[in-house]
């Protein structure tokens, strides 16, 4: 798996599962769509860890800044 994600993009997706745990963990959040909402926090957190995006690959996206040789 090569990389294709960025700093920027690690950080944001790490805000948003923790905005989603909070949400979940306070009860604003609740039932199916509870769930559904903090397994895709999972999601965030386990890409930004790797810095890889299943997503990413068949549209050609990257975040990652280009390294100058």
């Amino acid at each position: 798996m090569k990389k294709n994600m960025g700093t920027a993009d690690k950080v944001i997706r790490i805000i948003i599962a923790a905005i989603l745990g909070t949400l979940y963990l306070t009860g604003i959040i609740t039932g199916t769509l509870g769930i559904v909402l903090l397994i895709l926090a999972g999601v965030f957190v386990l890409t930004s860890f790797i810095s890889f995006c299943p997503l990413y690959a068949p549209f050609g996206i990257s975040t990652c800044p280009l390294k100058e040789k």
